[in-house]
């Protein structure tokens, strides 16, 4: 993931100026990261070192997920309309 690409998945998900903490941020971050990791195991399907980093990713993303929607419901099902994480 390139500069450009971080700094506007920040801007775009951020809670107020600077915000790159919030569980919204750290969780779309997350899923760039994963949805790339994907594409790379499509083409290189032998390469366990790295699914094992995308399962760890994803169960990362799973336990942020999980606290968003104990503490906020509505910001949690508004993150996961955005990012398509249901099908």
């Amino acid at each position: 993931m390139d500069k450009e690409t971080k700094s506007g998945i920040i801007a775009k998900y951020a809670r107020r100026p600077g915000d790159t903490g919030s569980p919204e941020v750290q969780i779309a971050l997350l899923s760039e990261r994963i949805n790339h990791l994907n594409d790379h195991l499509k083409l290189h399907p032998k390469d366990h070192h790295s699914r094992r980093g995308l399962l760890k990713m994803v169960g990362q993303r799973r336990g942020l997920l999980d606290y968003l929607k104990k503490k906020d419901i509505d910001r949690y099902r508004e993150l996961l309309k955005s990012l398509n994480l249901r099908k």
